[in-house]
């Protein structure tokens, strides 16, 4: 979110400057023009022809700015004859006041301003390099070797100078037309990752869906119908049994067993679907585990969710919640744990997921996969794998264990969309 914030205010300054800097490009000329009359007016002395020579001049002048660069600058694309056209006008009026009144070299001084506007660049130069001759005219008026040569100087000092300005200001305007079409490219690559990526939900889930219903299929056949079978084989034990004694131990065990399967059953049932992400988001979720897994094993669960909270995407969602279930039932089991932490951490583009106990631990590369109608860790691992995320476990025996997932910051659909 902060380089989108960052590149939309990089945008917008570089609007507000070309904005001002082509509101100049307009006034400049009439400005330039007003300023060479006004100068005129109050310091040169000439004939009444000559003035209103001048006079007539500049209305031209002015007339012609208009037409052919005001009104035409608001075209969407403006020919480069007619821009042509246009400064080799704007030249001939310049020289032309300038014969009358030298003053006139600051109205002359635009030439500088639009010969940014031809094209190509070597245009520009030629542009430049007319102005500055126009500009300088004065210096030959008493023509003598000395004179020309500092003429020449001038006009070649001035006309290299700006014209390096103009190169280099072409060469960051390059720059800037490349960086934008990186811009471009990155968003359009991100969108198209977003889209792989919403690609790759909807094959997790379809394949999900079948190996949902392998792991059931597992855990029925491991627990509840072995336990319905532990049940039947207890009450023929009844009829077969010698005495009342025998009779009742074998009724017993067929009840202990029936509340096991029953638990075995509730459990399947439950983990078909968290129903605990129907009512709350995934901070929240974890939350109420946690709190329901610490109130029924006595150990404290100190649950940390760290960035911007955010609705994902369903599948991210229940990953996760599955991961910190499985990895809160091993710590349960097997680990002993005297604590536990959870760290929920929400990144631009990945969601991290930490579970960490400060139990017996154990070595990784030695555990047995699939333990008795469990989850366990490779199936842990083939979970996040199907949404294109990862999962670590570090451990060390008597060291506690930590179970790290991270996934694809994946946001949630809109209903709508």
């Amino acid at each position: 979110m902060g380089a989108e914030q960052a590149e939309a205010e990089v945008k917008s300054r570089q609007s507000r400057i070309f904005g001002f800097y082509g509101r100049f490009m307009d006034v400049v000329p009439y400005l330039t023009l007003a300023i060479s009359v006004c100068l005129s007016s109050l310091i040169t002395e000439m004939p009444p022809a000559d003035r209103t020579a001048t006079a007539v001049l500049s209305a031209a002048a002015a007339l012609w700015v208009y037409f052919g660069f005001t009104r035409m600058s608001a075209e969407p694309q403006v020919p480069l004859a007619r821009m042509t056209v246009y400064f080799a006008g704007l030249t001939v009026l310049g020289f032309t006041l300038m014969r009358f009144d030298m003053l006139f070299f600051v109205f002359v001084i635009t030439g500088f301003f639009h010969a940014g506007l031809l094209r190509p660049l070597w245009m520009v130069v030629v542009g430049i390099g007319a102005t500055s001759l126009v500009v300088n005219s004065t210096v030959t008026d008493e023509p003598s070797a000395e004179g020309i040569a500092v003429y020449a100087v001038i006009v070649c000092i001035q006309t290299v100078a700006i014209s390096l300005g103009f190169v280099m200001n072409d060469r960051m305007e390059r720059l800037r037309a490349q960086r934008e079409e990186a811009f471009a490219a990155r968003e359009a690559a991100m969108e198209e990752n977003a889209g792989l990526h919403m690609q790759l939900m909807t094959q997790a889930r379809e394949a999900g869906v079948l190996d949902e219903r392998q792991r059931m299929a597992r855990e029925i056949h491991d627990t509840v119908a072995q336990g319905l079978a532990g049940i039947i084989a207890q009450l023929r034990a009844v009829d077969a049994a010698a005495d009342e004694a025998q009779r009742r131990r074998h009724l017993d065990s067929a009840v202990e067993l029936a509340r096991e399967s029953l638990a075995e059953a509730r459990r399947t049932v439950r983990a078909i679907g968290p129903a605990t992400l129907e009512e709350a988001q995934l901070p929240e979720a974890l939350a109420e585990v946690a709190a329901k897994w610490s109130a029924a094993q006595g150990v404290p669960v100190e649950v940390v969710t760290t960035g911007d909270a955010r609705p994902m995407h369903p599948e991210v969602e229940v990953t996760l919640l599955r991961v910190a279930q499985e990895a809160l039932t091993n710590a349960a089991k097997h680990a002993g744990a005297g604590r536990v932490g959870i760290t929920l951490s929400y990144m631009e583009d990945e969601l991290a997921l930490d579970v960490r106990d400060d139990g017996s631990g154990f070595a990784p590369g030695r555990t047995a996969a699939g333990a008795k109608g469990g989850y366990g860790l490779p199936a842990m691992r083939q979970r996040v794998g199907r949404i294109a995320g990862s999962l670590s476990v570090e451990s060390e025996p008597g060291r506690g264990t930590v179970v790290s997932a991270i996934v694809p910051a994946l946001a949630a659909v809109p209903d709508g969309g």
